[in-house]
């Protein structure tokens, strides 16, 4: 066992922390700070979790904090709110023979919690602070693997790795976060048992390659997961753009997973939808490269396709509605901004005021940098938002069906098209009256559209 003296920055959530910690301890229960709060206070980072650990079992800590809720019967964790806080509290226990990658079999409590850091995933997670005695307590080796900079299992890499599937993804996260080396042996391990990735749940999955793409290093852990073969088995349809090559004279960067990962590396602060637009935009490539008789390279409709895989993918991994069409809409629409230069003023007030617009032109902006790096679009856009702030919102419609059918016209599917076309000349200016828009539609509805 490693002690190290070491005083935390104060804050008031460790300070409520210490305050529970000092009542266990006080009723003769050991008791600290747990797993990542502790990893990253050493690293210099700010406290931004504490879970914590104690020798007390549910019910006595049921005693000690009538509040409590008991909120992971078959593993001790209770909730107790101190301080304006809420914490995890686990108690201290041993897991034995998992059976299905995820659950073990067997869970006893102990007293002593080096015991129960043998069960953590990673040996710079399983250290735990005493804010009392202001101690860091290391039974595995975590401090020394902080100093090293270096990512290892708790004990045999592969048995850790066969209690929960999981952690073969959270070990890419861990090191593309905290810009770590992955041990060998884990790195061995992984690569055997890659494959189970695959019997993980949608959800599982994106909760961590979503981290890992609005983390600090996301084209470092797609990398990290190709090398791995994780990436293979969770993603095959980002895998196989590794050699799909590209026109040389647009893309000189290389092949479509080589663009995909500088666009990664570009994104600033990026949340889930524009991380995920940016790694599925061109997905399509693969199923629809050709040349053309020149033999130049060319990828006819595989925005649509595309579009159509990011739509399965987005669904395996459970994205709610909203998102999921979010994503599958910048997808289809990437490479309209190709024509913007040329579009006539009623389509690029639409685009414009399309909610999904400040997506759209940020996965734009990416797309240029990482391949031509010519931004002459992305700089006209931003110059006719700044001009015309207002053209962000689309007015209310001259001319609704309810307008036709005051008129004396029959409902049909020709309504929507004629309303279109008239919506978009009131863009463009053609009318100065309701009165001159309804005519037009009347009159395009006489002569069939």
């Amino acid at each position: 066992m490693r002690l190290l003296p070491v005083q935390f920055r104060p804050t008031p959530l460790l300070e409520a922390a210490s305050s529970v910690i000092r009542t266990l301890k006080g009723a003769g229960f050991d008791s600290g700070i747990v797993g990542g709060g502790v990893r990253d206070s050493l690293l210099g980072r700010p406290l931004a979790d504490c879970d914590i650990v104690t020798a007390a079992r549910p019910e006595e800590l049921a005693k000690l904090f009538p509040g409590s809720r008991l909120v992971g019967a078959s593993f001790g964790v209770s909730l107790v709110r101190h301080g304006g806080f809420e914490f995890e509290v686990a108690a201290a226990r041993q897991e034995r023979f998992y059976l299905d990658g995820r659950h073990p079999g067997e869970v006893r409590y102990t007293r002593d919690l080096a015991v129960d850091m043998q069960r953590r995933d990673f040996t710079v997670n399983a250290l735990w602070y005493d804010p009392v005695t202001e101690i860091v307590h290391d039974a595995v080796g975590g401090i020394d693997d902080l100093e090293r900079g270096v990512l290892r299992t708790v004990g045999e890499p592969e048995e850790r790795f066969s209690e929960d599937y999981l952690r073969m993804l959270r070990a890419v996260r861990f090191v593309s976060r905290l810009r770590f080396r992955l041990d060998p042996a884990a790195g061995r391990a992984i690569r055997r048992l890659a494959a189970k990735c695959g019997e993980l749940t949608g959800e599982r999955l994106r909760g961590e390659l979503s981290s890992m793409l609005t983390g600090p290093d996301p084209a470092g852990a797609v990398r990290l997961l190709e090398r791995t073969g994780i990436l293979a088995v969770v993603l095959p349809e980002v895998a196989v753009l590794r050699g799909v090559e590209q026109p040389p004279e647009f893309h000189p960067e290389g092949d479509v997973l080589t663009h995909t990962l500088l666009m990664l590396e570009h994104m600033a602060k990026p949340d889930p939808l524009l991380a995920w637009s940016v790694l599925l935009h061109d997905v399509g490539k693969a199923v629809t490269q050709s040349r053309d008789e020149t033999g130049r390279i060319r990828f006819f409709g595989h925005e649509t396709a595309g579009a159509e895989t990011a739509a399965a993918i987005l669904e395996r991994f459970r994205f709610s509605t909203a998102e999921r069409d979010g994503i599958v809409q910048a997808v289809r629409n990437h490479m309209r901004f190709a024509s913007v230069l040329r579009m006539k003023p009623a389509k690029l007030r639409r685009l414009l005021a399309d909610p999904n617009f400040p997506l759209e032109l940020e996965l734009h902006r990416l797309d240029c940098i990482a391949c031509h790096g010519i931004l002459d679009v992305f700089v006209f856009l931003l110059d006719r938002l700044a001009e015309t702030p207002h053209l962000q919102t689309l007015p209310e419609p001259f001319v609704m069906g309810r307008d036709l059918v005051a008129a004396g016209v029959r409902p049909g599917p020709r309504f929507r098209p004629v309303l279109e076309k008239v919506f978009d000349r009131q863009l463009a200016g053609a009318f100065a009256s309701r009165e001159e828009a309804l005519a037009c539609a009347l009159r395009l509805l006489d002569s069939g559209g």
